[in-house]
């Protein structure tokens, strides 16, 4: 079975890439907008916090990296609680 939906390449985008890369033909613009931002510091990936205190993701390429599908998909359970409705 094909996996192509774990990969969508961008190219005629006006920001594309988005974060600096060495193999653009590999930048995985699947999770354009990072589901994993909502997770802060548990999220995984590589990011700080700024002065301001807001989360800086600029050098981070996790949701782009193709091999992170599964991984990404797995924090899944994480956001939606974080989504959840709170009575």
């Amino acid at each position: 079975m094909s996996e192509n939906y774990k990969f969508f390449n961008h190219k005629k985008c006006e920001y594309f890439p988005c974060h600096k890369t060495n193999k653009p033909e590999e930048f995985n613009c699947l999770f354009c907008y990072c589901p994993l931002y909502a997770l802060g510091e548990d999220c995984g990936g590589n990011f700080k916090y700024n002065e301001n205190g807001f989360k800086d993701c600029s050098k981070c390429l996790l949701p782009h990296n193709p091999r992170n599908f599964d991984y990404i998909m797995s924090r899944y359970k994480d956001i939606m609680k974080i989504a959840s409705k709170k009575d």
